[in-house]
């Protein structure tokens, strides 16, 4: 009983889910940015139908749990989520969607859920990110982090937008904003993957979303991750292009579709 309990309060703790759907057809699965929070995920609940339930994952350190040390490398955190997760993933199919930091979370679960459980998403959606195994993702993570001080990772911040400014003029917000931003670009660089040689670890479609106006992603480089098909979408905006309704109500929508077209 004890395990059970932990289990839900590991659950409870890592996973937000503010529209439950017990008789969903899908759950999905969101991830998010370096620095964020779970609260614009979890609110996406309302844009979809009955048939998908969508869950936020929480990350260490943040929103309600700001006193929990932070997670010191990917593979300890990838092996949180997929423990606290694995129970929900066996009983019914999931899809995964990341943006940017959390596109690479995203993948890094799916990789240790189809290496070392056989599940796998029916479909992953990455949104701001490159492939995670493009040389285009190296300059991130040889970034010196600890010759970065407060003011240049702000700029950074800053630079991507999508930041309240109600945080910003905040003095304790910015500086949690900071140190969260700082903590997960650090376990960001602790994320290795070299795609094996004759070995394509996904057979899911895979769809990658992009601001208009967003520094580029190579995003080509997804295509061989999977043996299923792969789709590129521009939306209007830059790296926070997620956060327009607008774009909001599209992704909810071809998510759908993409999720209903996987035959479940």
């Amino acid at each position: 009983w004890s395990v059970v309990f932990l289990g839900f309060l590991g659950m409870e703790k890592m996973v937000a889910c503010l529209y439950k759907r017990p008789n969903a057809v899908c759950r999905l699965i969101c991830f998010p940015w370096a620095g964020g929070g779970t609260s614009q995920f979890a609110q996406w609940g309302k844009l979809f139908s009955s048939s998908i339930e969508v869950l936020s994952i929480r990350l260490p350190g943040r929103d309600s749990h700001p006193l929990e040390p932070f997670a010191k490398d990917m593979t300890t955190l990838v092996n949180g989520i997929a423990s606290v997760l694995l129970k929900e993933l066996e009983e019914k199919p999931f899809a995964f969607f990341g943006h940017s930091f959390g596109s690479y979370i995203s993948f890094a679960v799916a990789l240790h859920l189809k290496e070392k459980h056989g599940l796998e998403p029916v479909h992953l959606f990455a949104s701001g990110a490159h492939a995670p195994h493009s040389e285009a993702f190296l300059p991130i993570k040889n970034l010196p982090i600890c010759d970065l001080d407060d003011e240049d990772i702000l700029g950074h911040i800053q630079s991507l937008g999508g930041t309240p400014p109600q945080v910003l003029q905040n003095e304790d917000a910015k500086k949690h904003l900071i140190h969260t931003f700082r903590e997960d670009l650090r376990v960001l660089q602790t994320f290795f993957f070299e795609k094996p040689e004759n070995n394509i670890p996904f057979s899911c479609d895979i769809t990658c979303f992009d601001g208009s106006e967003d520094e580029p992603h190579d995003s080509e480089a997804w295509r061989d991750l999977t043996s299923g098909d792969i789709s590129f979408y521009k939306l209007p905006g830059g790296h926070f292009y997620l956060l327009e309704v607008s774009n909001e109500i599209f992704l909810a929508k071809h998510i759908t579709r993409c999720i209903e077209n996987a035959g479940l």
